[in-house]
C-alpha cells in the first residue's frame, strides 16, 4: 500500500494531470447525458373496476369477481392477481412481470373482460379497464387559503389557472373544491 503512495508522491504532476482529466471528462459527460425531469415509467399493473348498484360484498365477490378472475387467470405474464369486493362494486388488479408489453397486456385484458361480461349480471354497469400511468398524476398542487370570501379565492384560483395554462409545458390545470352555484326560490 505504501508503494502506491510513494509512486504517487514521486509522480505528483502525472497524478494531478490524471485527476484533472477525470474531472473534465466527468463534467463533460454529465452535461452531455440526456436527462428528463419526469420520465415516463411503465408500471406493470392494470385494474378492472365493476359496479352494480346495491349489491352486497359477498354477492359482488360471487357474481362479479369470480367470473372475471376465471377469465383473467388465463392471461400470460400475470405475476399476481388481487380482487376486492365491496358494497356496490368490485375490482381486480393484475400485476404483470417486469418488462411486459403494455399494449399486448391491455389488448389481452380487454378481450378477456369482453368474454367475462357475458357471465356478469344484466344490471351491472360496463366493466372498465384502467392502466396505471404516472404521467397522469399531478406534479404540482397549489392550495389557496385566506381570510377572504370564498368568491374572492375562487376568482384568484381562476386567474392562476389561466396563467398556468398559458405555460407551454403545462398540459392541464384543475380547480378542486369549486362549488356549483345554485339559486333557490
Amino acid at each position: 500500500m505504501t508503494a502506491i503512495v510513494d509512486v504517487a508522491i514521486r509522480n505528483n504532476r502525472s497524478v494531478i494531470l490524471i485527476l484533472l482529466f477525470i474531472l473534465i471528462a466527468g463534467t463533460l459527460a454529465y452535461r452531455e447525458i440526456p436527462k428528463e425531469s419526469d420520465p415516463d415509467i411503465a408500471i406493470p399493473m392494470l385494474y378492472i373496476s365493476m359496479t352494480h348498484e346495491g349489491i352486497s360484498p359477498e354477492d359482488a365477490e360471487r357474481l362479479l369477481v369470480r367470473p372475471m378472475e376465471k377469465e383473467l387467470r388465463t392471461i400470460e405474464g400475470v405475476k399476481e392477481m388481487t380482487a376486492i369486493a365491496s358494497e356496490g362494486d368490485a375490482s381486480v388488479t393484475l400485476e404483470f412481470d417486469a418488462g411486459f408489453d403494455s399494449n399486448k397486456a391491455l389488448r389481452d385484458v380487454l378481450q378477456k373482460v369482453d368474454i367475462a361480461k357475458a357471465e356478469l349480471p344484466d344490471d351491472s354497469d360496463e366493466p372498465s379497464v384502467h392502466e396505471i400511468n404516472l404521467s397522469l398524476f399531478p406534479i404540482l398542487v397549489i392550495t389557496l387559503a385566506g381570510d377572504v370570501p370564498e368568491r374572492t379565492l375562487l376568482s384568484l384560483a381562476r386567474q392562476l389557472k389561466d396563467a398556468l395554462e398559458s405555460v407551454p409545458e403545462v398540459l392541464k390545470v384543475n380547480i378542486g373544491g369549486e362549488r356549483e352555484e345554485v339559486v333557490e326560490f
